[in-house]
């Protein structure tokens, strides 16, 4: 039996349950993280020692890492298969690392002081908003004449880059209107392996 731990709320949840049901693959989802609590099990640390989320089983095979979970999902699932050109798969991988190293991190204090904080700080969300401004307008380009982020259809880092344009799109903030970003995220938002994942309100 597939397993998948992790609370929707978290967008790298998000992007391994969209990676599994656009796969069409079968899996029981275990609430963990936040509220949940779990992640400080040692059952749990057993299988995950850094105590976060997602974390996939598989027959007792184990993986965290949610973009190394998208990876994996493409490479056993057709749906997602991974490009075979070296240069294509070049630039996969190079926007899934974007995702996670440079994307996803200048929201990342915006986020946490809107959502966490009780009393947030104006000048840190300012400042997390405009280093992110900027790299949103390094994919409003890049997706200016395109469909997807690579190649010719649907793949892991439409996902990856989805989820963390959802979180970035629904930011309770002002934002520059980026039309090509927009219409790609509503596109691939549309598609019904993305309902679980975006289903649910970030925060």
């Amino acid at each position: 039996m597939r397993k998948l731990w992790g609370r929707l709320t978290s967008v790298n949840v998000q992007k391994a349950v969209w990676a599994l049901d656009e796969a069409g693959l079968a899996y029981e989802r275990i609430e963990a993280g936040g509220a949940h609590g779990v992640v400080d099990d040692p059952a749990y640390r057993a299988r995950n020692p850094n105590g976060l989320v997602p974390t996939l089983e598989e027959d007792g095979f184990v993986l965290w890492e949610s973009n190394a979970i998208l990876r994996y999902v493409a490479a056993t699932a057709p749906a997602l298969a991974l490009p075979v050109d070296p240069r294509v798969r070049g630039h996969l991988e190079q926007w899934l690392d974007w995702q996670s190293t440079t994307f996803t991190p200048a929201m990342r204090e915006a986020f946490w002081q809107l959502y966490r904080s009780s009393n947030p700080d104006q000048a840190v969300i300012a400042a997390s908003l405009k280093r992110t401004e900027a790299f949103a307008a390094i994919l409003e380009a890049h997706l200016s004449d395109r469909d997807y982020v690579v190649g010719q259809s649907f793949g892991i880092a439409d996902i990856a880059l989805g989820c963390a344009a959802h979180r970035w799109l629904n930011l309770p903030a002002q934002r520059v209107e980026r039309p090509a970003l927009r219409r790609w995220y509503e596109r691939i938002a549309a598609r019904p392996g993305a309902a679980r994942a975006l289903g649910e309100p970030i925060g």
